[in-house]
């Protein structure tokens, strides 16, 4: 029940409408009895600024942001974590007596989740498809989680030497490789325990594969292969997975356990993943049969 004592925690998105997020932490809230609610609020890069000044203002506990926000906040903050100065991003802020400070828990979402199926990533290696945000926050994540080899396939453009700097300075583990390369991608594939696609390709509708079927076919039992994509439940690269026989992961793991991280930080609280899960599967079966 909300009353004169309830915490306001919160997203700031463009747009916010469609976010699972509200769902995920008010879940919490209720199961844990914590007196919290969470909304969505709809900003945009322009408004950020003031946004932040009406946040402290109203002492509200913490908020996610997405992109581009989790960029345009950093310089706006008071402090920011390692891990969020590494990937120069933020998705989380807690609000420490007016101090605002900004961690990403991205990252370690994905690693948490696959924890949680009792599947280590330490001396293992992994094969990361694409190096937009969310491969950037599984590359770091899987670097300090003790990964003995990132191989990161990534698209050949503009970026591609820049990003290959960057990637490939913050360990010696990581390899950032061409992505039209296939038979590289191959190769990496058999030296992996580890498949994680980060790319969009697959989402909402898109009967994509984000690999060729002659790579695909270097898919194994011995496999573990993730897509950080959530809708549908079933990518075409998770079906396609599954029948080599890989043991297969959506997106949903990684979107509750990084949402976790933020409740922890704010709460001091563990969140009830199970419960929740359950809450985020239904509600985007629901979304899929609309």
């Amino acid at each position: 029940m909300i009353d004169g004592h309830t915490k306001l925690y919160g997203l700031l998105a463009h747009p916010a409408a469609h976010s699972l997020s509200p769902l995920i932490h008010n879940t919490s809230f209720k199961v844990t009895g914590i007196n919290g609610v969470y909304l969505a609020f709809v900003v945009t890069s322009a408004g950020l600024k003031d946004s932040l000044a009406a946040m402290r203002a109203m002492n509200i506990g913490g908020f996610n942001l997405s992109m581009p926000l989790k960029t345009d906040v950093i310089s706006l903050l008071d402090e920011i974590t390692p891990r969020a100065d590494r990937l120069q991003a933020v998705n989380t802020v807690v609000n420490r007596d007016g101090r605002l400070i900004g961690d990403s828990t991205d990252g370690q979402g994905f690693v948490d989740a696959l924890k949680a199926d009792n599947i280590s990533i330490d001396e293992k290696s992994v094969t990361v498809l694409g190096s937009g945000g969310a491969g950037r926050a599984i590359i770091s994540a899987a670097v300090d989680a003790g990964a003995q080899n990132v191989y990161v396939f990534k698209r050949t453009n503009d970026s591609f030497e820049s990003r290959k700097h960057q990637l490939e300075s913050w360990s010696n583990v990581v390899k950032v490789l061409p992505y039209e390369d296939e038979d590289l991608m191959a190769r990496a594939f058999d030296h992996s325990q580890i498949i994680a696609n980060s790319t969009n390709v697959g989402m909402a509708g898109d009967q994509s594969l984000p690999v060729s079927d002659r790579v695909l076919k270097h898919l194994t039992p011995q496999h573990v292969v993730t897509d950080a994509i959530y809708f549908p439940l079933e990518t075409p690269f998770i079906h396609a997975a599954k029948k080599q026989g890989s043991r297969t992961y959506n997106g949903i793991g990684m979107l509750v356990n990084q949402a976790a991280g933020s409740f922890l930080e704010w709460t001091g609280q563990r969140m009830p993943v199970k419960e929740v899960s359950e809450s985020v599967q239904k509600a985007v079966l629901k979304r899929e049969n609309n």
